[in-house]
């Protein structure tokens, strides 16, 4: 018998007992860090209604119910995609890809509110209201659901 080729049953069986081992590799452990993962999405949710700007709440913001320009409405579209929906998935799946995922759209999301605070002050002369307490908390979440999204998918 050649010693090269392996039986077909023992070729079967090594690949039984490494699927596992390939699965665990793409797993993340959030441990400590999902607690404040979870903390910064329940905040995010409660921006929503809270004042964005001016009068309008978040929540009016992202159905675009008040003519605010770009930015307000795309930080709200970003920011609650990225941090409340793929950390939803990430937490409860466990991929590491989703954690990745989550971990870089809620840095575009930091830089689209920070965009959208200074297109409010900015314009402020000019007739445009300032940022409210509830846009400024959506960034505060935000950054701390990035930086704890790449500690986690960093950790692996």
């Amino acid at each position: 018998m050649d010693e090269s080729k392996v039986p077909d049953e023992f070729a079967a069986l090594d690949e039984e007992l490494t699927r596992p081992a390939r699965r665990s590799e793409r797993r993340i452990d959030p441990g400590p860090t999902a607690m404040v993962v979870a903390i910064a999405m329940l905040v995010l949710i409660v921006s929503v209604i809270l004042p964005w700007t001016g009068p309008t709440a978040g929540w009016q913001v992202l159905a675009r119910l008040a003519p605010l320009g770009l930015l307000p409405p795309l930080f709200a579209f970003t920011s609650l995609g990225f941090g409340l929906v793929v950390s939803a998935f990430a937490l409860a799946t466990r991929w590491w890809g989703l954690a990745w995922l989550a971990a870089v759209g809620c840095g575009i999301s930091v830089v689209t509110g920070l965009w959208a605070i200074w297109s409010r002050q900015v314009g402020v002369p000019y007739g445009l209201t300032a940022p409210g307490p509830g846009m400024i908390l959506a960034v505060l979440a935000v950054i701390t659901l990035a930086t704890s999204w790449v500690r986690i998918a960093g950790r692996r």
